[in-house]
């Protein structure tokens, strides 16, 4: 799929930029979203950004659009297919979120759509269920382009750092800081995990979620990844490799590359 995806978007810009709305689309639309690894396919786009075979901007756009069209018909999908979707079988399936969902959108309709962007099981059944939900328009629209305009600059983020990575010349060095960032990105993920999963414990006064998994070693976990995850994004910056790095960073920001 990814050497596929790399083959086409080479072609020229254009087919780039198709590729990356058809991705941003699908991964937006009702329910075919839950069956797509988002973070997977925005990544290996951010790849090809970082390794310079497409631009940053051109990317963000097409994505924003993408994004944006696959809120719309989702949200057209839920308004007049409602009592079909409340029976379709993949809906059944995942009735817990879809129930989630419901309660936030109710409760906090701006924040549920923006958050509910970047969280992956959310972001094709949001728009849905607020369709589903009769939100009015101009509750939606806002937050709707708000979140389309933010969310594939973020979900491209890591592949940047990947590509830009592989592509920064080989040395005993470098090789040492490529190292150094993949530590630091499991810090990153592991830290995001465990004070979300406090954070919810604590939430639903829940003190274990298995026999080795307490509320207390959760909370140690998180406080002990988030110091370690922050300590090393400092000390990294003072590594010779990131001037390099730094630098085609800044210049796939500026459009140089």
């Amino acid at each position: 799929m990814e050497s596929w995806l790399t083959a086409f978007i080479t072609q020229s810009l254009a087919y780039s930029l198709i590729v990356v709305g058809i991705v941003s689309f699908l991964e937006s639309l009702a329910l075919v979203g839950l069956l797509l690894p988002g973070i997977i396919l925005m990544a290996s786009l951010g790849t090809l950004i970082g390794d310079g075979r497409l631009s940053f901007y051109p990317a963000w756009i097409s994505g924003t659009i993408g994004c944006l069209l696959g809120d719309w018909v989702s949200y057209y999908i839920g308004l007049y297919f409602k009592n079909w979707l409340s029976n379709f079988r993949l809906l059944k399936k995942n009735q817990k979120l879809f129930n989630k969902t419901k309660y936030i959108l109710h409760k906090h309709s701006m924040l549920a759509i923006i958050v509910g962007r970047f969280i992956g099981p959310t972001r094709p059944l949001i728009p849905m269920v607020s369709g589903m939900l009769k939100l009015p328009v101009k509750k939606f629209i806002l937050p709707s382009i708000i979140g389309c305009v933010l969310w594939p600059p973020v979900y491209f983020f890591p592949g940047i750092v990947t590509g830009i990575t592989i592509n920064i010349p080989q040395n005993s060095n470098n090789d040492y800081f490529k190292w150094f960032l993949l530590i630091i990105f499991i810090l990153i993920w592991v830290s995001i995990w465990s004070v979300s999963k406090w954070w919810k414990m604590k939430k639903n006064h829940t003190n274990n979620t298995s026999v080795f998994l307490t509320r207390k070693k959760i909370k140690w976990i998180a406080i002990i990844t988030v110091f370690l995850g922050i300590s090393s994004l400092v000390a990294i910056q003072f590594h010779p490799t990131m001037l390099i790095f730094r630098k085609i960073f800044i210049a796939i920001l500026s459009g140089a590359i």
